[in-house]
């Protein structure tokens, strides 16, 4: 087994140093005495022999059921997962496997990899190198390339990401005005009222419209749940702007998301308009669902949300006023409200009919 110290002594001044072979770390030993510095020597090397004959035995047992793990590096990793993804996710880990940060592991042999160096990584990184490398970490343990976490799952930092927001209707208007391109402002005009993802808005076809039942009904490409939603006469005015056949938005579905979010931010910084993108379109029509009253179920059907808990994360920062007490009293004397039983009354015939029982 290779020596991870080597012992050498200085020309000027005879003092023994050690230089760690893998960090290339050079560190005084403080004597001149040849016998005391190789003690020392040694000393360090049985340190760091016991993990590392630990690990032979281990990598030895496990080359009986898998002959890659002595080699398998996290570049192999990523490749694999890479290869398993379709679509936009597969573009997603494409980018994450260029990161900068990667890099501090990419070639390191994944058995071999210590939990420090993946915090360095983290550290070094964003948050979607937290995201991709967690995810990575399990699917190698799902693999059966790690016998064990290297990171056990409470000690991972905790991912936090950007505050996101709604997009407000003054900062809406200001963009329909900028806008010159009328692909584009339709766009922008139907993200608004449909709160629907830029993907799913920038594919709609001419077939999804059900002029009937006056109704847009698409298939939502992250999650494969029906959203519909009924339009009113706004929604259509700019319905009958767009073609009546095949895609409603030709060049806007042909191009990359980020390149349609890398447009709108440009338009967003021309017009010193912060903190939003094209998804905030999105948090918009959920906020303003909940201002208005819009029954939930009926606002998870239009955004297409399979589970209550999403549409509230949405619409968490919609400010509702509640009506005062007062107009409602006044609302009832004048026959607006019907007033329904209260509670105390129905206490009062519940304790009558458990006295009458008894």
């Amino acid at each position: 087994m290779k020596r991870r110290f080597i012992l050498y002594r200085r020309k000027r001044g005879g003092m023994f140093y050690v230089e760690d072979t893998e960090t290339r770390k050079q560190e005084s030993l403080g004597t001149r005495d040849r016998a005391e510095a190789m003690s020392l020597l040694n000393a360090r090397n049985e340190s760091v022999r016991q993990p590392q004959l630990n690990l032979h035995i281990a990598k030895a047992y496990l080359a009986g059921t898998d002959s890659g793990v002595s080699t398998r590096t996290w570049q192999n990793a990523l490749d694999a997962i890479i290869e398993s993804k379709t679509g936009s996710t597969k573009d997603r880990w494409q980018r994450a496997a260029k990161e900068k940060a990667m890099d501090l592991i990419r070639d390191r042999v994944i058995i071999e990899t210590q939990g420090e160096q993946l915090l360095a990584c983290l550290k070094a990184g964003t948050v979607s190198t937290n995201v991709h490398l967690r995810k990575l970490h399990n699917f190698c343990l799902a693999m059966n390339w790690l016998p064990w976490p290297i990171i056990p799952k409470r000690l991972w930092p905790e991912v936090r990401f950007q505050p996101k927001r709604a997009i407000t209707i003054e900062e809406h208007q200001l963009i329909l005005e900028r806008e010159k391109n009328p692909e584009r402002r339709s766009f922008y005009e139907l993200c608004w009222h449909l709160g629907g993802s830029q993907t799913d808005i920038a594919n709609l076809k001419a077939e999804d419209i059900d002029w009937g039942n006056r109704t847009i009904a698409y298939t939502r490409q992250k999650t494969g749940s029906l959203a519909m939603i009924h339009f009113g006469e706004e929604i259509e005015a700019v319905l009958r702007r767009l073609p009546d056949t095949g895609p409603l938005f030709p060049y806007l579905q042909s191009v990359r998301c980020g390149d349609r979010a890398t447009e709108f931010k440009q338009r967003c910084r021309g017009l010193g308009i912060k903190g939003v993108s094209l998804h905030s379109y999105r948090y918009a029509w959920a906020e303003r669902a909940k201002q208005c009253g819009y029954p939930e179920r009926f606002a998870q059907e239009a955004l297409g949300h399979n589970s209550k808990a999403v549409h509230r994360a949405y619409a968490r920062r919609a400010q509702v006023r509640l009506p005062s007490l007062e107009s409602y009293e006044r609302q009832a004397t004048d026959g607006r409200i019907i007033p329904l039983p209260s509670v105390s009354s129905k206490l009062d015939r519940n304790d009558h009919s458990i006295s009458a029982a008894g």
